[in-house]
């Protein structure tokens, strides 16, 4: 494989985390109609594939975040990858819940972390993006300093390119939408009749039927 990208949309497509049917459309939770569907925990079943992502994961913050104190998961798809990746780098993990406990102390971060502390975050899979920059917010709520967040993979909105520029939090992402279906075109995965309309749903996916 030529680029990170390509290398990581082969891997999902191969452990089938990534399935596309633009013919049959997935029902996503919002109502979206959707021709791809992506469960990136699946990479954690294989350890050649978890083993890449997080070696990509930490040569990249090794580049641009060499002053990270602390990495910090989204739960719960990124809670896993994010463990190995504080393992490898040697760093404190914390993550961030979807909400608070209602019991206990009622927790939204969980584990150990201190204000001002600079913090890396990992995300397994990037829509548009209002779930992830929740958890920015907790953590800068809580007085950490967020260097910017990993993902996986993202859909490549601009809904969460805006968000994210909104938010003034830097986005980096091993493998997106384009490179995944420009790889699954080259290897026969889809038709080529069938691009035109994976692109479509990218540009407007809440009109996509």
């Amino acid at each position: 494989m030529n680029t990170i990208a390509e290398k990581v949309a082969s891997y999902l497509l191969d452990i089938k985390a990534i399935k596309l049917e633009p013919n049959q459309p997935f029902t996503w939770a919002s109502g979206w109609k959707s021709p791809i569907y992506c469960d990136n925990r699946k990479t954690l079943s294989y350890p050649e594939v978890r083993s890449y992502i997080k070696e990509q994961f930490v040569a990249l913050i090794r580049e641009k975040y060499p002053q990270v104190e602390v990495i910090a998961g989204v739960a719960t798809g990124a809670i896993a990858q994010g463990v190995l990746v504080a393992q490898e780098l040697g760093l404190p993990f914390i993550y961030v819940r979807s909400s608070a406990k209602n019991h206990g102390l009622e927790n939204l971060i969980e584990g150990e972390y201190r204000a001002g502390q600079k913090v890396v975050v990992i995300e397994d899979l990037v829509s548009t993006g209002g779930s992830s920059l929740q958890a920015v917010e907790a953590l800068r709520n809580a007085g950490c300093d967020v260097l910017g967040m990993m993902a996986i993979f993202t859909y490549g909105f601009q809904k969460a390119v805006d968000n994210f520029q909104q938010a003034h939090c830097e986005l980096t992402t091993l493998s997106d939408y384009n490179a995944m279906i420009e790889l699954a075109l080259k290897i026969g995965y889809v038709k080529p009749e069938h691009i035109e309309k994976l692109r479509e749903w990218r540009l407007s996916p809440e009109t996509y039927k």
